[in-house]
Formats: C-alpha cells, structure tokens, sequence
C-alpha cells in the first residue's frame, strides 16, 4: 500500500511531527477514512527513506492525539469515531499555537518548581540588617556561635504564634531553616529502624532524609481534610509507627487545609497509640487562619515548626522549632550535630528582622503579591480561587487525558519551564497514578515571566500530547 502524503516543507520541525501532520491532513482531506489501514512501518521508511524509528515516533504521535489505533501484528489503523476529522484540524491548529518543544530552543527561563518567598523588593530591607549586624558584633559574626541570645527564641515565639496559641520562648529552638529542624527532631526523637507516618501527599523530601538515616516512611490516605484518621489508626494497631508528619495549616501540594475536628481525631489516636507529631507550619505564615494549631491540643507530642523562607526571604536559612517541655536541649544537640550549628549572621539577621516589626512589613507584601498571582493562574486556566484552596503560592493541577505527569514535566521543561510532578510528593513508592503537577507562582521574579510561562502551560495542557517531544 501507498500512503500519499503531503509532507510539509520545513527545516524548522523535525521530519518525524511533519510526518504526523500530513496523517493529520490526510484524515481530514478525507484522503484516509476511517477504518483505513496505514503502511507497515518498515514499508513507509523505505519509502520516505528515513529510518523506521522516524516512522515509529510520527506514528506514536498520531496514537496520541486519537486519530489511529493498533496493535502489535495487526497494524495501525484509522480510528472509527465521530469527529474524527475535528479532532485532527484541532491538533494540528494546537501545534501550531503551541511553540515547538525542541531542546535548545526555550521560550521562557521559568522556575515554577520553587515556592520561595516572592521577590517584593525586601533585599533593602535584608542587606541593611546585614550590614548592621557586621557594624554591632564583628566578632561574633566571624566566629562560631557560642551560647544563643535570648532574642532568638524570643524572636522565634513572636514569629510561630498563631490561632490565638503563642509558644513559651524556653522552649523555642533557633534552627537553619525549618527543614533541618525537622531532621533534627527526627533523629533526635527517634531510632533507625522506627517508623514515621506521613500523608499520601507530603513534603517527600523529609521521608527521602528520613530513610538516609535508617528510619522507615509509611503513608496513609488522605481526602480534602488531609490525613484519614481510621487509617491512621489501623496503620499505628499494625505498624507501630513513632512519630506523625503533618502540615495542617496547608498541605504540600495539594493546598488542603485540616478542619479543627480533624486536627482533634489526629490528636487523639496519637495519644492513644504514643505517637509523636511533627506539625510542620511553614506556609502558616502566609494564610493566617483562626484555627488552632494541634501543638496548642496536644503540647506534650507536638513539634512545632515555621522559618521565613516562604513569607521573607529563603535564602536567610532560619527557621525555630517549639517542642515538648524538656526536649528542647536534646532537638539543640541533634540539630547542631547533623548541621554543623547555625550561623550567628543569619539568626541574628532573622532575629531582628521579626522583632522590629520589618519582617511582617515584608509578609503582608509578599502575601499581596501571591494573592495578585494566584489570580493570574485563576484567569488564565479559567479557575475560579477554590474557596477550600489556602492562598499558596502553589497550585495543584489536574492534567486532562492524555497527559501524565512525566510526559508534561518534559513537555514543560523543553521550553524552558520548569514545575514539579506528583512523584516529588511520594514519600513511598506506589502505583497510584494522580495525573497532577504543582505549578509554583512565587519564585519567578517578574509578573509578565510569570504570566507567560503560565501561558504555555495552558497552551501545552490543551494540545494535549502532541506537545511532547521525549528527545532531549
């Protein structure tokens, strides 16, 4: 069989998606019809004098969009559904719109994998402090830190008070950043080979330094509340666990915020089963709520922990830690061992920067330009803000069919975007596949890079598959 195809002249597109174009094109001229069976591979390469992997990938691309289907030893054939002509001019307009993914040639240089404070001009603002701490304490900036000043955890307590709790000051401890102190916690609290619970959806980095240090992750099940309590409770009757990871205040990825009842059925099987919690606050800062936190329902279990890498700046690594009375010391001890201890410039710069009232300056800045962002995503996805959606400065996304979440990372990233898939928040391999990616809003630095990165993203989600390029 002859296929004649119309293959368009093009050096900027690789042979391979012209290929699948002119099947595209020929389906819609009505030159293939429904149930019309395309040339063997091996028969059309010979005869376009390409390889067949060529053939092979146009081929794929036309699976993809749903004009062809097949199987091995049967061949491919011209799929027999309504509309068939459509949903071919609609790919092709797609591609058209969509700019190429080829390797070398991005269109943006965007960083939606990072949820970093937003740039709103708070660098003034940092660098005077810096420089009036090096002015005040030469010596002490050039030297190990020895001894914690008092405004530290003062600082801290002042910073972490929230839903109408406030920590007491002695047991606040200065930490180099809030993930460190969860490292710290860990290893402090618990032994290798214990095991630590955490929402299917999780912050995935804990679980991944949690096992590099002998402990083993588990996860549970969770709906629009977070983590399920009954499972949460036949996994600690089963399994044992120590400890709990939970971010109440709103979860990473998926934006979900745990209701007070929930926070009080958690609390409660920790008791009964002995579990420490780990409640991890560090996107609190920027969606202030009434709701009390659980270290306020169960102070004995609870470590609580928030930085100002999301609200102020990342790049000041400084975060506290509120534990249980009279662990404060050995969370201290842990945490020094595992990071070499924090350095006097940075916690005193965080310090300062809480206790002049300059750091919550720059919060509500920051928490404003989120919210503008959240709305540029709202608008150009055709979302309306989630009412149960904490204003983050993340977005959990769907994809539509047929994407998966590998396939629209690589798509995303061969122009230049760059996003997170649902594999970064598995803190245990499964074989559920969600189909989502978050999309991060806060560290790009400019509005327009932002909405233009956004853009594509959409324009990428609605051409479907035929967007992805899996040669890099």
């Amino acid at each position: 069989m002859t296929l004649q195809l119309k293959i368009a002249e093009d050096a900027d597109l690789p042979f391979y998606l012209r290929l699948a174009d002119a099947i595209d094109r020929a389906i819609v001229d009505g030159h293939l019809e429904p149930g019309a069976k395309l040339p063997p591979q091996r028969d059309l390469a010979f005869d376009l004098k390409v390889t067949v992997g060529t053939i092979g990938r146009a081929y794929k691309i036309a699976r993809e969009r749903g004009l062809t289907t097949g199987e091995v030893g049967r061949g491919t054939y011209v799929r027999r559904i309504d509309g068939i002509t459509e949903k071919a001019g609609a790919a092709v307009a797609a591609r058209d719109a969509v700019v190429d993914p080829r390797p070398g040639q991005e269109t943006s240089d965007a960083k939606l994998d990072s949820t970093s404070a937003a740039d709103i001009g708070q660098s003034e603002i940092v660098s005077k402090t810096f420089s009036a701490v090096m002015t005040d304490s030469p010596g002490r900036v050039l030297d190990y830190v020895r001894g914690v000043p008092a405004s530290w955890p003062k600082a801290g307590a002042e910073w972490l008070a929230t839903g109408g709790w406030s920590p007491d000051p002695s047991h606040v401890v200065p930490t180099l950043g809030v993930n460190a102190a969860i490292q710290g916690i860990i290893a402090a609290m618990t032994h290798p080979g214990d095991r630590i619970v955490f929402e299917a959806l999780s912050y995935a980095a804990v679980a991944r330094a949690a096992t590099m240090i002998g402990r083993l992750p588990l996860t549970v099940g969770m709906d629009e509340e977070g983590m399920l309590p009954d499972e949460l409770d036949r996994c600690a009757a089963r399994q044992h666990p120590r400890m709990i990871f939970l971010m109440p205040a709103v979860n990473n990825p998926t934006g979900r915020v745990m209701s007070s009842k929930r926070r009080e059925e958690i609390v409660s099987i920790a008791r009964r089963h002995n579990l420490l919690i780990i409640e991890d606050n560090v996107y609190g800062k920027i969606t202030p709520s009434d709701l009390a936190p659980i270290v306020s329902l169960a102070p004995e279990r609870t470590f609580f922990l928030g930085g100002l890498s999301k609200s102020v700046a990342a790049g000041l690594r400084a975060g506290w830690a509120v534990c249980p009375r009279g662990q404060a010391v050995r969370v201290t001890v842990a945490h020094n061992q595992l990071t070499g201890g924090r350095p006097f410039l940075n916690m005193e710069v965080a310090a300062r920067l809480v206790l002049s009232g300059e750091a919550e300056q720059v919060r509500q800045k920051v928490t404003a330009e989120i919210q503008a962002r959240i709305a540029t995503f709202d608008l150009i996805f055709g979302l309306g803000t989630a009412e149960e959606l904490a204003p983050v400065p993340y977005r959990w996304l769907q994809l539509p069919s047929p994407w998966t979440s590998p396939a629209f990372l690589l798509a995303a990233r061969n122009h230049g975007i760059r996003i997170d898939g649902e594999d970064e928040y598995q803190s245990v391999r499964n074989d559920r596949a969600r189909h989502c990616v978050r999309i991060g809003l806060s560290a790009v630095r400019e509005r327009e890079t932002l909405s233009n990165a956004l853009t594509t993203l959409k324009g990428l989600m609605d051409s479907g598959s035929i967007s992805y390029d899996s040669v890099a």
